[in-house]
Formats: structure tokens, C-alpha cells, sequence
């Protein structure tokens, strides 16, 4: 099963013509309607020791917003 931070939440025919899925690896804008996240889990974080931790892998999420969600800071992948 999928994590919400590897989903894009848009369709593969939206993928098709979206500029910033060119590239598999570029992360949808956080200004993307479709980017925004509405699960229970999603908690916009400001705290500084999460945003700045080293060993998050942020490659891993597909949408920008992920990278200040704490769920994802907390949960996520970690690199190495």
C-alpha cells in the first residue's frame, strides 16, 4: 500500500498534461489544489528540530506540503 506522502493526488491523464510531473522526481507545488492533503494525519509543522532534521529522506514525498507535515517528519522515510 502506498504512503501519503508518494501519492500526488491527481490522476494519471492530470499527470499527463501538469508541468511539474515532466519529471517523476519534481514535487507538486504546495499551490497545486490537487497537492493538498486532507487526511487526519496531515499537521502542519513549524518546529525547527523537524524541518531541519538531517535524516529525513525528503526525495521520498511526491508533494512539497509533505516536507512541513509533521506525520511525514515523524513517520517518513530516513535516509541511511
Amino acid at each position: 500500500m502506498a504512503k501519503c506522502w508518494e501519492m500526488r493526488g491527481c490522476d494519471e491523464e492530470m499527470q499527463a498534461t501538469c508541468p511539474h510531473a515532466v519529471d517523476a522526481t519534481e514535487k507538486c507545488p504546495a499551490r497545486c489544489s490537487f497537492a493538498a492533503c486532507d487526511r487526519t494525519t496531515h499537521v502542519t509543522t513549524s518546529d525547527p528540530a523537524l524541518i531541519f532534521a538531517l535524516d529525513i529522506d525528503r526525495a521520498a514525498a511526491a508533494k512539497e506540503q509533505c516536507t512541513f507535515c509533521g506525520f511525514f517528519l515523524t513517520s517518513g522515510p530516513k535516509v541511511g
